[in-house]
């Protein structure tokens, strides 16, 4: 077992030879081909929503694992289709924007066709076995929510990333889908609470797509994807990704001041100088070519690393602040 690789796939999106691709383990290449260096966002919607149930006095230990694997492993499975329906389509052939700052297991070569196959569909049956327990515990609004999740996971690819419905779908999945959800499926009830404690961090995840697409916003108008930044432009896309950065501080505010949560959130404040290094990228245009200090295994993605960067830490103060908001309110 390489558990070296298996850290540094959860961290990063690493370049792999296919020497190095055949000497790691069965779980190492699964993180490297799901691209698992970005499922902390959905790990982190799930937390929340079993800490927001904590905080309620509901939480259901057994329920949240089966909340976290079923969110993680969709994820995941949605990672592992889209490079197959973009190769399929032939999007990315030819050194397509996405087969350049990390492995397309396809276009590189580590995998055949029907081993990624068998990848998706082993990743997609973890996902649905403890999806279809909390169906059968929680009832038909648990089936919806499910459907719905499915089947932002099968048409995310296509079509709604090619009618720039991509963006809004993140909006909605990292959010209400998963929080609002997954508080619903750990406890048995609705709370629009949950839903508003969800829109901070959903925000995060989805300025980070929206710096991806906007790198990658000629290969795509090139490849006739008309993602959000396509149709907005480069101009308009990038004052659109700042607002969201804005965006994260002002919700909690108002979070706090409504009394949904306590001060204590405003520990993301310590977030603030990321986020101001992320704005200050968005009002810039995108070099040609990397600065010399600049990560080599990262580039050609120039907005979408510093909107991860902000994110990650973002949502790391977050999570702790609503924590210890829990905390406050089972002692209080």
């Amino acid at each position: 077992m390489n558990v070296a690789m298996w850290g540094k796939a959860l961290r990063t999106i690493p370049r792999l030879s296919k020497e190095e691709w055949r000497s790691l383990d069965v779980i190492a290449r699964w993180l490297v081909a799901s691209r698992a260096a970005v499922l902390v966002m959905t790990a982190t919607s799930a937390m929340i929503a079993g800490v927001w149930a904590w905080h309620d006095g509901m939480f259901n230990g057994l329920l949240w694992v089966c909340l976290f694997v079923g969110l993680t492993m969709a994820h995941a499975a949605n990672n592992l289709i889209n490079d197959l329906m973009d190769y399929r389509s032939g999007v990315d052939h030819n050194n397509y924007f996405r087969a350049q700052y990390g492995p397309q297991p396809l276009v590189h070569g580590l995998l055949d066709q029907k081993g990624l196959l068998l990848y998706i569909a082993i990743t997609g049956l973890i996902a649905l076995v403890p999806g279809a327990y909390l169906v059968y515990l929680r009832g038909e609004l648990a089936l919806y929510l499910l459907l719905a999740g499915a089947a932002f996971v099968i048409f995310y690819t296509w079509p709604l990333k090619y009618i720039g419905m991509g963006e809004v779908a993140v909006f909605v999945i990292w959010g209400p889908l998963m929080v609002g959800g997954g508080y619903y499926v750990i406890t048995g009830q609705w709370s629009w609470d949950a839903v508003l404690i969800s829109i901070p961090q959903t925000l995060a995840a989805t300025t980070v797509l929206f710096g991806k697409h906007i790198d990658k916003s000629g290969a795509d108008r090139a490849s006739k994807i008309y993602t959000l930044p396509v149709i907005l432009g480069p101009r308009l896309a990038k004052a659109v990704a700042v607002a969201l950065i804005v965006g994260q501080y002002l919700v909690v505010g108002w979070l706090i001041a409504r009394g949904t949560v306590t001060p204590v959130l405003g520990v993301v404040i310590l977030a603030a100088a990321a986020g101001w290094a992320a704005i200050k990228v968005f009002g810039t245009e995108r070099p040609e070519a990397p600065p010399a200090d600049y990560p080599p295994d990262v580039w050609p993605l120039w907005y979408a690393p510093y909107a991860f960067v902000h994110t990650r830490l973002f949502g790391l103060l977050f999570f702790v602040g609503v924590i210890v908001d829990a905390l406050w309110a089972q002692f209080r």
